[in-house]
């Protein structure tokens, strides 16, 4: 009664829209070349029904003809801006964008990705209804298509079945972050408080940069629904060596950053942080042997042995003759000679490894 008594003395606020700031939003694209799909990809920023308030495309030392596309459609539509860079990857391309970006939000995509006309929308919408905490990122579902557009598969986090949003570090550092820059809509001063991408990765730059903003208190929000296409091949980012670099980067971040807290009884180098990223050296190392990549697969045999260390005696144990197997020359030779090898020899072994350590 008292509370309905103070509530009905006290007049609603009210709000002046015209001091209600606007959302702006900085959409921003590395360019390293990218001419096959350039064009596509900024259309597909130009054809959204709630428009950025700028375009920021970043040639990173392009050697292709991937600028002069950017150029010409910079012509024909003036919210565009083209900056240029040595090479120097994406995250610095990134980071170089934000810096100059006169926008409180940012909008990432790739090169080689799209938006749906409804991405931006969806995405603002949910920032400007948020309440409470402050928000660090917006991020969706997205679908993923193959080199040459064809769809491959519709909402790949509902099918990769992590949890959404983001709420505790346990479940981040044991699933990985698994959001694709191009489905998100990120606070700049949140990016901007934790350091920007960090420019030694290309590859897991989004991951690191997630869960750093996640740790700095920010809050997330999900929508279900996808917004974009996330366009995986051969050729992109992930089969490269800077990949590699990036990964072995990250994981030792990662073991460095995350200590096991014998206090609160998460031991998280032991339990989460090893196992996961054994589990991603062995489908790399798989992933080799489909391409008769021996040097890469012993690479692979390598980094998986670096991470027994900070395993279980248990899992330890189990796992030490599977990764001595795949370092053996003629394990690996065997493993390459055809189909019918790798399906004999390598993937029973690599497969108990990979079970094993499922976290």
């Amino acid at each position: 009664m008292a509370s309905n008594a103070f509530s009905s003395r006290v007049a609603p606020a009210r709000v002046n829209p015209a001091r209600v700031k606007k959302t702006t939003v900085a959409a921003i694209l590395p360019l390293y070349n990218g001419e096959l799909w350039i064009e596509s990809a900024i259309c597909s920023v130009l054809s959204q029904t709630r428009m950025p308030n700028e375009i920021l495309v970043v040639d990173d030392g392009s050697t292709d003809g991937g600028a002069e596309i950017v150029r010409k459609l910079a012509k024909q539509h003036p919210l565009i801006t083209i900056l240029s860079q040595p090479n120097a990857g994406q995250s610095a391309a990134r980071n170089y964008a934000i810096s100059v970006a006169k926008s409180d939000w940012v909008a990432l995509i790739d090169q080689d990705d799209l938006w749906y006309p409804n991405h931006l929308e969806d995405l603002v919408k949910a920032v400007e209804e948020q309440r409470g905490l402050k928000l660090g990122w917006v991020y969706s579902d997205f679908d993923d298509i193959d080199i040459d557009g064809h769809l491959i598969g519709r909402n790949y986090i509902k099918r990769a079945g992590t949890a959404n949003p983001k709420r505790d570090l346990r479940t981040v550092l044991s699933e990985g972050v698994i959001i694709q820059p191009s489905a998100t809509l990120i606070n700049r001063a949140a990016i901007i408080e934790v350091g920007g991408f960090d420019i030694r990765l290309s590859g897991y730059e989004d991951d690191d940069l997630f869960l750093r903003i996640f740790l700095a208190n920010y809050d997330n929000v999900f929508l279900e629904e996808p917004t974009s296409q996330w366009r995986i091949h051969e050729s992109s980012g992930g089969s490269t060596a800077r990949n590699d670099d990036s990964l072995r980067i990250y994981t030792n971040k990662l073991l460095e950053a995350f200590p096991n807290d014998r206090w609160r009884g998460n031991y998280y180098r032991r339990d989460i942080i090893a196992p996961r990223m054994l589990r991603i050296w062995l489908h790399m190392y798989i992933r080799a042997c489909r391409y008769k990549d021996r040097v890469r697969m012993r690479a692979y045999a390598r980094e998986a042995r670096h991470m027994l260390r900070y395993l279980s005696p248990r899992l330890r144990m189990k796992l030490t003759w599977v990764i001595f197997l795949m370092g053996q020359p003629l394990f690996i030779w065997f493993g390459t000679v055809s189909v019918e090898s790798q399906s004999i020899l390598w993937s029973p072994v690599v497969s108990i490894g990979r079970r094993a350590t499922r976290i």
